[in-house]
């Protein structure tokens, strides 16, 4: 579940915009044990950013059990999961097809393949794509990766790469510190293949 934290900086960075400013949709997608998305919440409010992030329902119970609260509890498991299933499909659906970004973020402990499908059906409908995940598990995710407009490792990547996109504001710092070059000293300058 989205925590109160992350709730309140969102309502407060979507208010401070004026009603010509374009409010970005971001969805994150992914892992729910750790706190990815509140430090790209947190990101969000620090630059001041006109996004709108939202996200599937984050608490697991209420998730796996929302169809058999609601419509009664099945005899056997398939039925039990497919109907809390389909009842997250229309959240899940609704709100990827209004994101202008889809973040999706795969952790190294559990097997989330809602994330991977999620990543797959954001593909399928043309969206911007940033997955987020530590570099050990980057072969298991080639394929999911190779649709990715952008592969981040850290949350704090994804909200850099979010301020790029929205306001073309660039980190003060590179990733690779004093070893970055500009492509024009390390390759030169222009097209050597006109």
């Amino acid at each position: 579940m989205l925590s109160n934290t992350l709730r309140q900086i969102q309502r407060q960075s979507v208010r401070a915009f004026s009603s010509e400013t374009k409010i970005w949709n971001v969805y994150l997608s992914g892992e729910i044990h750790s706190d990815w998305r509140n430090v790209i919440a947190e990101g969000v409010q620090k630059k001041n950013l006109p996004v709108r992030l939202s996200s599937p329902n984050l608490n697991h119970e209420d998730s796996d059990d929302c169809g058999a609260i609601i419509l009664g509890m099945q005899e056997e498991r398939p039925n039990w999961d497919r109907l809390g299933a389909k009842m997250n499909d229309i959240r899940t659906k609704t709100l990827l097809s209004q994101a202008d970004i889809v973040v999706v973020c795969f952790g190294e402990k559990y097997r989330q393949w809602n994330a991977a499908f999620d990543a797959g059906y954001a593909a399928a409908l043309g969206k911007p794509l940033i997955t987020l995940h530590p570099p050990e598990i980057s072969h298991m995710l080639k394929e999911v990766n190779a649709s990715a407009n952008v592969v981040c490792e850290e949350p704090e990547q994804v909200v850099q790469t979010l301020a790029y996109v929205i306001l073309g504001e660039l980190p003060s710092t590179p990733k690779d510190g004093d070893r970055f070059i500009p492509i024009a000293d390390r390759l030169g300058k222009g097209n050597p293949n006109p």
